[in-house]
This record gives structure tokens, C-alpha cells and sequence, in this order.
């Protein structure tokens, strides 16, 4: 640790100068801490990681409870097959369930189911509150207008290259 009680990184990272590699340390440090502790009330409440929690909140957002796997991957920004066996998980705790999809045959399609439902309005109070005591709280309204339009100036940029990935790829 260093005087501010802040940690050294391991190793310098080549390019970076002293500054950069402060800042990418930085947010490392502090979004590694937050997510694991909103992972962890959300387990310990509800028995939800939080991808199982943000799955089945897109799932309840959507206009019929449904989404095809892919576009829920892609969504998440999860490989397929991390997100088949996140699936199987939640399939076995009875909160989605996965069919083919009627429209191709092809793909499939994950549906929130009732229990599903159920558990994301107790976990949607847990996460905001989560979000707010460990996060929110920590910035007056014109530092979370700042750190928003950073992470949107750093997001478009990705989403879009993301995108052209999915597109070459298709």
C-alpha cells in the first residue's frame, strides 16, 4: 500500500504513464469491490448472482417475458456457452425455462417463468439499494453527470465496434 492506503499495482503496464496507469488501477479496484459486494447481498438474499439478477430483470422487461439466447448473450456480453450453463442453473432453480423457438426451429428462446418473477421484485429492491448505498451515495449529482457521460464516451465506441463484430460474424 502506498500513503493514501490506495494499492500498488503489481507491474506497471507498458504504455502507460503514471497518471493512466493510476486511473485504470483505480477503476479496476473500486468496480471489482462494488460488483462483488452487490453479487454478494444479492446471494445472500436471494439466493441470485447478479447475472442470474440482470437476466431475469431483461427477461421481465421484455414485452412477452422472453429472449432469444443469443440476443441475451450478446446482451450480457456473455460467450454462448457461459450463458447455456448460467441457463441450466436458473432452469434448475425454476426461475426460466428454454424451448425452441417458434418462429425458426433453430434457435432457442429463454422465458422468465412464475417463480422467476417473483424473485426479481424482492432482488430489483436489493440491487437498487445496493447500488445506491455503495455507489451512488458516494458522488454528488454533478459527479455522477460527469462519470456518466465518461462511461458513455468510453461505451459508444465499444458498443459499436461490438456491433460490427456481431454483423461480420453473422
Amino acid at each position: 500500500m502506498d500513503d493514501d492506503g490506495a494499492e500498488n499495482p503489481a507491474h506497471h503496464l507498458p504504455g502507460l504513464d503514471e497518471l493512466e496507469q493510476r486511473c485504470w488501477q483505480d477503476f479496476l479496484d473500486s468496480s471489482s469491490l462494488l460488483l462483488g459486494l452487490i453479487n454478494r447481498r444479492l446471494l445472500a438474499r436471494h439466493d441470485l448472482s447478479q447475472f442470474e439478477y440482470l437476466v431475469l430483470e431483461a427477461l421481465d422487461r421484455s414485452a412477452d417475458g422472453s429472449a432469444r439466447m443469443g440476443d441475451l448473450a450478446h446482451a450480457m456480453v456473455l460467450a454462448p456457452s457461459r450463458l447455456t450453463e448460467l441457463m441450466r442453473r436458473m432452469e434448475s432453480k425454476g426461475l426460466v425455462r428454454r424451448n425452441r423457438s417458434r418462429t425458426d426451429g433453430r434457435g432457442v428462446v429463454a422465458s422468465i417463468t412464475r417463480e422467476g418473477r417473483a424473485r426479481i421484485r424482492p432482488a430489483a429492491r436489493t440491487y437498487a439499494q445496493s447500488v445506491r448505498a455503495l455507489y451512488l451515495v458516494q458522488m454528488s449529482r454533478p459527479q455522477m453527470i460527469a462519470l456518466g457521460d465518461n462511461c458513455r464516451r468510453i461505451g459508444v465506441p465499444l458498443k459499436a465496434a461490438q456491433k460490427a463484430r456481431r454483423r461480420s460474424a453473422g
